[in-house]
């Protein structure tokens, strides 16, 4: 059997965009005898959808549009290929569907008995729908389709799967990427594979949705749990390849199929991608989260500010990389507290990315607040950095770029930020990136470059120096905070891993460290909430996995 895995992009609420992507994607598999095409969850709508999915005109939307496409591939001259479709259905409430098109018309539907507006699947939170996969029976074959949540449940489609001795169960998906998360989604498909007793087919979204980044990464793995084919990461693909299917009784309750399609005498085999290092990994998803965020939200340029420091230095080389060069605008702001090096090393990044750069001295502004106000101590620390951020918002304002913060995950959960200062933008391509990581990413993209004989985007003096924000003489970040290595260590047991106090100490931290980091934590909540949108890589983003009351009296302690 011949199958085309469409690993695709789509875009939330483009329903027409979406449909002609599909089109296409059809119209190729088509021409490379696919008798299947399977597109990923949601595809006509995007995903997710969140509360569109409540709005009647837009589930009409879905609905009328998912049969005109079968209308439209049959009117292409593509009929005769089974397309698999996901799309928004409704009856009494919204539901996640996908559609089986062939000639010209949807000849069956199977749906997911929950809203599908609760933001994104999460395996740990996963309830079970009460429902069976679609059973199709192609020719002599029969096929087993679902919803990427049904991967995850034990028993229930895998059993029904089985019972059914179906040869292939397909899988449509639209799974977020999120670091580690490759190996488990391989091990289940594995798993389920084995399970099932057939071969199984994954396909995955591509592409990035506000704060979420899809990686596609789809793959095929036969009854024995082996690889057979796999799609590269971060990259849209239509991955064609033949499988062998042993034919089956045909089982109850199925959709029977007769097609016109043989599979051409050249034989499809993909191959099987090689999954990145961990590192590229991680920047190829940062990478991708800027890119689709400035184009799909109709952006042309970017602005930051540069300060010479590492953050701005990665956000300056994930931007060049997303948009190129020539689409990315930095400002060195220096203050009378700004030494030499940091405005020598922000025109270094410039030279070295081959990004414009200005200069706009905020000293006099500064003065000017001064005339007005009397601040002294972090009151007038804070200015500084408020004088920044109404000047690149300024420049945005008066130019067009979209604003893009700098700051780390480390700095955003423990309150490290000045609110309409350096947390003034529209987009944080490092909000859920810790300041290890930061280092980390920064020393692979110079290893990266050097590796093709290109020059390395950051100043090796920017990795190297301490973090300082320079808002007053000598500053440096370890007057405010430990040493990041440690609070880096204490944040992930906290944020990700959900211990208290007593734990923390009791896996070696210092108590007073850690009551202090938590006790941080809990109250920086209400400048968390003021932060701009950021590409989501860990297991709990800030924002959209992890949220605390802001009103909050509980606070952790060892006793």
């Amino acid at each position: 059997m011949r199958i085309a895995l469409a690993q695709v992009n789509a875009k939330v609420g483009d329903i027409a965009g979406n449909a002609s992507e599909v089109r296409a994607r059809v119209a190729e598999a088509a021409a490379r005898g696919a008798q299947l095409a399977a597109f990923p969850e949601m595809m006509l709508t995007g995903y997710p959808v969140e509360d569109l999915a409540l709005r009647p005109s837009f589930q009409r939307a879905s609905a009328t549009a998912t049969e005109q496409l079968a209308r439209d591939i049959a009117a292409d001259g593509n009929g005769e290929v089974i397309c698999i479709v996901g799309y928004l259905d409704f009856d009494t409430a919204p539901v996640n569907a996908v559609a089986v098109m062939h000639r010209g018309s949807v000849i069956a539907t199977y749906v997911k008995h929950h809203l599908p507006n609760y933001g994104v699947f999460d395996e740990a939170r996963y309830f079970r729908s009460g429902s069976n996969p679609l059973l199709l029976r192609i020719d002599d074959v029969t096929v087993s389709v679902a919803i990427c949540e049904d991967l995850w449940q034990e028993g229930g489609p895998v059993e029904w799967t089985r019972d059914a001795e179906a040869g292939l169960l397909l899988v449509v998906n639209a799974s977020p990427y999120e670091r580690g998360k490759d190996d488990s989604r391989l091990a289940l498909c594995r798993l389920r594979a084995l399970e099932a007793g057939c071969s199984l087919a994954y396909v995955n979204l591509v592409g990035a949705q506000d704060e979420l980044v899809f990686d596609g990464d789809s793959l095929i793995v036969d009854s024995a749990g082996d690889v057979i084919a796999r799609a590269p990461q971060f990259t849209p693909v239509l991955m064609v390849a033949d499988i062998e299917v042993p034919t089956s009784p045909e089982p109850a309750e199925c959709m029977s199929i007769t097609t016109r399609l043989w599979p051409k005498e050249i034989l499809e085999c993909p191959g099987v991608a090689a999954q990145m290092p961990e590192l590229e990994e991680v920047y190829s998803a940062l990478v991708l989260g800027l890119a689709d965020y400035v184009g799909k939200n109709g952006f042309t340029s970017v602005v930051l500010g540069l300060s010479g420091g590492i953050d701005s230095a990665l956000v300056a080389a994930i931007a060049c990389d997303a948009l190129g060069a020539d689409r990315v605008f930095g400002v060195s702001m220096p203050s009378v507290y700004s030494s030499e090096h940091s405005k020598d090393d922000a025109y270094d990044l410039a030279d070295r990315c081959g990004l414009a750069i200005r200069t706009v001295a905020i000293a006099p502004m500064v003065e000017a607040f001064h005339q007005s106000l009397t601040l002294t101590g972090l009151a007038e620390e804070n200015l500084q950095a408020r004088v920044r951020g109404i000047t690149l918002m300024g420049i945005s304002n008066q130019e067009g770029h979209l604003v893009l913060t700098t700051g780390n995950k480390s700095e955003l959960s423990v309150g490290y930020s000045t609110l309409y200062g350096d947390s003034a933008g529209g987009f944080g391509p490092i909000k859920d990136v810790s300041k290890t990581l930061v280092w980390e990413l920064s020393r692979w993209r110079n290893a990266s470059a050097e590796a093709r004989g290109m020059i390395p985007p950051i100043p090796p003096n920017s990795i190297e120096k301490p973090p300082s924000a320079e808002l007053r003489p000598g500053q440096v970040d370890s007057d405010s905070l430990p040493d990041y290595a440690v609070l880096d260590a204490i944040l992930e047991g906290y944020i990700s891993g959900d211990q208290g106090a007593a734990e923390l100490v009791a896996a070696g931290f210092d108590q007073a460290l850690v009551e202090r980091v938590l006790r941080m934590t809990d109250a920086a909540e209400y400048k968390r909430r003021q932060f701009p949108p950021g590409t989501k890589i860990s297991l709990r983003a800030f924002g959209r996995d992890r949220r605390l009351p802001i009103t909050n009296g509980w606070r952790e302690s060892v006793g």
